[in-house]
């Protein structure tokens, strides 16, 4: 069983940035691919950006590319997502996730994932 926290949200203008942090416990991080999700209100959750077990492989929405990175370092069993140029279109919670899925198109389903964080919320003010 894998326990996933995730932090670092919160609110920033326009055109700021922000690094969400995810920390797994519980498994072996290493054995997993990670992916970050977002859900606005009133919105299905959407997928954001997936990276593979040793990060040598990424995937991202195509809305997000250029603007977010994610990133992990399995010493420290944390997956990062860095937020760069936000807009109010991003406010929304954001999830991590954990898959024994390879990083590719599928990566991009809820139904891939096993392991579900609560979610931190990130607010783009205008």
């Amino acid at each position: 069983q894998v326990q996933l926290g995730e932090s670092g949200g919160g609110l920033v203008q326009a055109g700021g940035s922000l690094r969400l942090s995810c920390a797994a416990s519980g498994g072996t991080f290493s054995s997993y691919a990670m992916g970050w999700f977002r859900q606005a209100p009133g919105k299905e959750r959407e997928f954001v950006a997936a990276i593979s077990w040793n990060g040598g492989r990424t995937y991202y929405a195509d809305s997000m590319k250029g603007r977010f990175t994610i990133s992990r370092d399995n010493a420290k069993n944390t997956v990062y997502l860095q937020m760069n140029s936000l807009t109010p279109e991003d406010t929304a919670v954001y999830y991590c996730a954990a898959t024994k899925t390879p990083v590719n198109s599928d990566t991009r389903y809820r139904r891939n994932y096993d392991y579900w964080g609560q979610g931190t919320q990130v607010t783009v003010s205008s």
